[in-house]
């Protein structure tokens, strides 16, 4: 990340480019083996609540690119967190939103040993996680030029497999391939409920997850010829999400029976692994892995970025802002500190290689909803919305807070709600020790808010992680 952020007309992206730049930052495994998960749970149900959790992406979304037009902030949710409430806001968003992207790094990495294994089922799973960790830092190390294109191309490689999948099993549909069982989209009322309506609370979190990665468009918006355009961008992103999610979920539920799911593959897998297609499920395979690593990619930039924004508000270790390696200034000790919690990732890769995925992911997706939550809170105090817009925020909240609550009461996603909830439990103490300090450093301080723009003043004029 050498490069210096700019908002510039002359280096800024358009809004298109940031919209597929979404997609390549979301579509990955939190989706094609994610939504497995959430089969197992849910059944046909889950095609509701990818539709509600598109609904309530778009919510958070709306605000946080309203928040961007009127002041585009390299900080995004973190800054407007600590603008809206004060520093410990900033300080705990920032830090919660760390934690969670790490592990969704450590839940990427996991589904992609897993994929792997597809090819070499006798490799243990954390030298995979070894190797994809290496090489996403490499990604990361040659800039932020690099890492968007590299995204672009990614974006399209993703988004072809799920159209390359849907022309497939349309295919089969119409009856122009035959494979072990008919075609047949589930009718009865036990495929909609197999595990009852705590299933379907219980699942929603992993139809959110499959949406993650608008925080990383808040992030890169401050990159826009146009800031404004930032809605453009995220609308039409949201957009296409949901309309390929449904297509493909739908036509694998088609496809397969709901008791051929197992946790550990892809549904899309599955479905094409019924037909005699030479080389295909080799294919689809590799995209697979090509999604799970973008998405790998993309959150290690982020939480090297957010971090970076903490410690330039002295929210972290100053270190973390410091930049060497001569011309091309390099964050290595960001880095550093980051790769220590891969390092992480793939020691639990190594204890815990069949259980990971399914706990890390409920726990990840839980604290990126709580950020999201944070972005909602915020917007109520640096927006003047009118009553449809309260009505929206209030939704919003609601359903996070459904898909939250939701895992506790499942065994499948509880093991995740207490491993987030302990996270949550940890920061917030660390940040009511520090709220001390800093009521003691800068007493009587006040905030005033302007109707017609972000009111606190901007941070210090630092370099851009980015």
């Amino acid at each position: 990340m050498p490069d210096k952020m700019s908002t510039s007309k002359s280096q800024g992206m358009k809004w298109w480019q940031l919209s597929l730049l979404g997609v390549a930052c979301t579509i990955g495994t939190g989706y094609f083996l994610g939504s497995g998960i959430a089969i197992q749970m849910g059944g046909v149900s889950v095609l509701f609540l990818f539709i509600l959790a598109a609904f309530g992406t778009y919510l958070v979304f709306d605000v946080l690119a309203k928040m961007t037009g009127k002041d585009p902030q390299q900080g995004s949710f973190q800054t407007y967190a600590a603008q809206a409430f004060g520093r410990w806001a900033g300080f705990s968003s920032g830090w919660v939103y760390w934690c969670s992207e790490l592990l969704i790094m450590g839940s990427q990495l996991t589904a992609l040993s897993f994929f792997t294994r597809f090819w070499f089922p006798k490799l243990p799973m954390w030298v995979f996680a070894t190797v994809y960790a290496l090489i996403g830092l490499g990604v990361i190390l040659l800039g932020t030029k690099v890492f968007e294109r590299a995204e672009h191309i990614f974006a399209i490689i993703k988004v072809s497999a799920i159209v390359m999948f849907v022309i497939i099993a349309g295919a089969a549909v119409l009856g122009f391939l035959t494979g072990t069982y008919p075609p047949k989209f589930p009718t009865a009322k036990e495929a909609y409920l197999p595990k009852g309506g705590v299933g379907i609370w219980s699942s929603f979190i992993y139809a959110y997850y499959a949406f993650g990665g608008i925080e990383i468009l808040g992030i890169m918006a401050a990159r826009l010829k146009r800031p404004e355009e930032a809605p453009k961008a995220g609308n039409m992103m949201i957009l296409l999400l949901t309309i390929i999610y449904i297509a493909s979920l739908a036509l694998a539920l088609a496809l397969i029976p709901l008791s051929n799911l197992q946790g550990k593959e892809s549904p899309f897998q599955v479905a094409l692994g019924s037909y005699q297609l030479p080389f295909v499920p080799h294919a689809f395979n590799a995209i697979l892995i090509i999604a799970g690593f973008s998405t790998m990619v993309a959150s290690l930039f982020a939480v090297t970025t957010i971090l970076i924004t903490l410690a330039q508000g002295h929210n972290a270790p100053a270190i973390f802002a410091k930049r060497t390696g001569g011309k091309r200034k390099m964050p290595l000790p960001a880095l550093g500190f980051t790769t220590g919690g891969i390092t992480a990732a793939v020691l639990m890769a190594l204890l815990l290689p069949e259980k990971l995925y399914a706990y890390i992911t409920t726990a990840a997706g839980i604290m990126l909803l709580m950020n999201w939550l944070f972005i909602l809170l915020s917007s109520g105090r640096l927006l003047q919305l009118s009553r449809w817009g309260k009505i929206k925020r209030y939704t919003g909240m609601l359903l996070i807070l459904t898909a939250i609550t939701g895992t506790a009461f499942h065994p499948t996603s509880r093991p995740g709600f207490w491993i987030s909830l302990l996270f949550i439990v940890l920061i917030g103490l660390v940040t009511l020790g520090l709220s001390f300090k800093w009521r003691k450093n800068a007493p009587g301080s006040v905030t005033t808010f302007h109707p017609d723009k972000l009111s606190m003043p901007k941070p210090d004029n630092h370099e851009g992680a980015t």
